[in-house]
């Protein structure tokens, strides 16, 4: 698969990059990218959230009532969940949301986000490039040239460029990675998918093994 490629100005450069159609054109599998995405949201939950339990409230120990003759049930303590002020019965405890996922299916999933991106003609090869400082005005004039203004981008660098990522930092809708922080839920996030050149053999090298 034969993709154009683009300089910074948004022009065609006359030059092909070669997509393998291993990574870029195969079977999507659903499922996978299915499980994917959820370890990666379930990754994002800190797991933090604690209500107080009935062996942690301050309050009286003793019996409240009698045991019998009251007519209502028994009640032994006044930091019982059924009275107010009492404590949560069952509540929220801190805990790990995540899970482990076969490596073979994280790049599956991968490949069949970039098979669907790849279908929906969502993917721009963009050639090579650097700011010389970190300006968002730079980052945003790109943006304007490949007319993603007002749309959700992802940029993929082939190592790590902190001019580009600083950039890009502050506009809400533009994510800058390299290849190896590659994942499905940011792909299909994204309304387009730019890779530049240099990004191409670390994409194909981790998702071909």
């Amino acid at each position: 698969m034969k993709v154009a490629v683009l300089d910074i100005n948004g022009k065609d450069t006359g030059r092909k990059a070669e997509l393998s159609k291993d990574v870029f054109a195969i079977d999507p599998n659903n499922h996978a990218v299915y499980l994917d995405v959820k370890q990666y949201l379930a990754n994002q939950r800190q797991g933090t959230h604690k209500a107080k339990e009935r062996a942690e409230i301050t309050g009286s120990t003793r019996k409240i009532k009698k045991q019998k003759g009251t007519g209502t049930a028994r009640a032994g303590s006044i930091k019982s969940g059924v009275f107010k002020g009492g404590g949560r019965m069952f509540g929220p405890r801190p805990r790990n949301y995540g899970f482990k996922l076969n490596k073979n299916v994280k790049r599956l999933a991968r490949k069949s986000a970039l098979t669907k991106k790849a279908n929906e003609k969502a993917i721009t090869v963009l050639e090579d490039f650097n700011f010389e400082t970190p300006k968002t005005q730079n980052f945003t004039a790109l943006l304007n040239a490949l007319g993603l203004q007002g749309k959700k981008s992802l940029f993929v660098l082939g190592a790590s460029n902190n001019n580009v990522y600083l950039s890009s930092r502050n506009l809400k809708g533009s994510d800058v990675i390299t290849s190896s922080e590659l994942s499905t839920y940011k792909i299909l996030n994204a309304n387009q998918v730019i890779l530049l050149e240099s990004s191409l053999e670390g994409i194909e090298s981790n998702l071909s093994k």
